[in-house]
Order: structure tokens, then C-alpha cells, then sequence
């Protein structure tokens, strides 16, 4: 059985069970009929992935992983905020008229800094000093911009990824200040496993830990018992998952280039209700 099909199980019991409950609480987001929607969460989940080992990817219900790739390319690699250089539908309640969703995401990656070594962005920075000083402990991006969250479509929910050589291998942290568990918790997880994985194959390490630090998971209402059905669906091997070694420049991958093989998974999970 996939390892991530463990962890997600686990942490879901674990919220369902003895998690806590926003009822009676004024809460911000509202379903589509105008009603509050409420969650049940933990504080400060905390999940380890050793992509070493098995990639994490469901096998309960399919995670879209070529399309969770496209979207890890248009923030980290594009740098875009607009949807339109984008191959899903997935922003586009939070774009304007113009297809921008404001200075978040891409955004914020493309804004250039004086660094010690030249004015470069933040996703620049990270590979050259993997590069050339890759014992630092001071490899990290940051994409919550306090001066810019009024300017943002949506504030970050993932705002920082951390990286970490330990020998020849490359770990990364990733927090996120809040998850909807169903909607986005294997995609965030797919996204920046493939993100460690290119980013260790152009700086010459193996990709080693995904450690995902998560301060609110939450699982809405009405999502309750789609996850309770999932929980009892059978778990099936995790996929074998790996890039084009012919790949050395993070700037040259598509999702092409991400291979998945041998992903047996149970049905998808349709017309889940989001939370706005």
C-alpha cells in the first residue's frame, strides 16, 4: 500500500475524531448557497515523505499529477499570476477580468532582490546556492508579502518551501498556513515532491524528506462523509513516479518530462463542494 495513503488516513481519523469544531464560531468562508462553512481541524500537522522510498501520491482517489505539475511550473517556473498561462480552471474564481489573480503566487517568486551574489529571485537564489554554498541553512523562499495581501486574489495558503542538504541528498520543508485536507492535501503534496525532485536533479543531489508543516488542517463539513468513504477503500501500491534525466536546467522541464508509471487507484471523487 502507498505510505501517503497511511498518513492521509491516520490524519483524518485523527481530525474527524478529535478535532475541533468551528460550529458556533464566525467563520469567513460560505458554500455556494450562502451557507457557513464550517470545519473540523488540528493545529500544526505535521507530515514526512521520504520520496526515497515511494512517491506520495493517493492511491484512495487519483491525484491529477501531470496537473498538479502544470501548476508547480506556472508558479515556481513561470512566475506567473495570470490564469491564462495556465492549463486548468483551478484559479478562476480568484481572477479578475484580465485573468490576474494580483501579486500572489508566481508573483512573488518573480520579484527580483539584491542578493549577496547579484539581483536574482527568489527561485534563482535557491538553485544557486544549492549550487554553491549548499550547506546554508538559509535556502528558503517566502511568498507572504505582508505589503502586498491586499493586492493578492488569494492569500497564500502555501507560503514558504525550505531546503536542506544532509550528504547527497536534498529535503525540503513545506508550511502552509491552512489546508482544506480533501480538496488540496495530496495535490500540495504531489506539487512539491515533483518541485524537490526537479530542484535536486539540476543541482546534482538525490531527492531525499518532504516534511509538509501545516499550522490549521481542516476538513469541511460537508466533506465529512465523502472522507469517510474514502477511508474504507481499498490502498493499492504507490506509483512509480520520475523525471527526464536529460533534464539539467529546472527552466527546460515540462510536464512531459514528469513520468508516472504503474498508478493503480480507486474511482475519483467528483463535484466536491468547495468552500469560498
Amino acid at each position: 500500500m502507498s505510505k501517503a495513503d497511511v498518513i492521509f488516513v491516520d490524519m483524518c481519523r485523527d481530525i474527524i475524531d478529535n478535532g475541533y469544531s468551528s460550529v458556533g464560531q464566525k467563520v469567513r468562508p460560505v458554500w455556494e448557497d450562502g451557507t457557513p462553512a464550517h470545519t473540523i481541524k488540528q493545529f500544526g500537522v505535521v507530515n514526512r515523505y521520504d520520496l526515497s522510498e515511494e512517491f506520495p501520491a493517493l492511491t484512495l482517489r487519483p491525484t491529477a499529477i501531470k496537473s498538479a505539475t502544470d501548476e508547480l511550473l506556472w508558479i515556481w517556473q513561470k512566475k506567473s499570476n495570470n490564469i491564462k498561462d495556465l492549463n486548468s480552471h483551478i484559479w478562476d474564481e480568484w481572477a479578475d477580468e484580465n485573468g490576474s489573480i494580483g501579486k500572489a503566487y508566481g508573483y512573488q517568486l518573480g520579484i527580483k532582490y539584491d542578493f549577496a551574489q547579484g539581483k536574482m529571485d527568489q527561485v534563482d537564489n535557491v538553485i544557486w546556492q544549492l549550487k554553491n554554498q549548499p550547506y546554508s541553512r538559509r535556502i528558503l523562499t517566502n511568498i507572504f508579502n505582508f505589503s502586498d495581501l491586499k493586492d493578492m486574489g488569494l492569500e497564500p495558503c502555501a507560503y514558504s518551501m525550505t531546503f536542506n542538504v544532509t550528504g547527497d541528498r536534498l529535503n525540503g520543508i513545506l508550511n502552509q498556513r491552512s489546508q482544506d485536507v480533501l480538496a488540496a492535501n495530496n495535490w500540495n503534496v504531489v506539487q512539491y515532491s515533483i518541485l524537490l525532485m526537479m530542484i535536486a536533479q539540476v543541482t546534482g543531489y538525490k531527492a531525499g524528506e518532504l516534511v509538509h508543516m501545516i499550522a490549521d488542517a481542516h476538513i469541511y463539513d460537508r466533506h465529512v462523509p465523502i472522507i469517510e468513504e474514502m477511508l474504507t477503500r481499498p490502498q493499492y501500491p504507490a506509483p512509480k513516479v520520475h523525471l527526464n534525466p536529460d533534464v539539467k536546467d529546472f527552466y527546460d522541464f515540462t510536464v512531459d518530462d514528469v513520468i508516472v508509471e504503474d498508478y493503480q487507484k480507486n474511482p475519483q471523487i467528483k463535484n466536491i463542494p468547495i468552500a469560498v
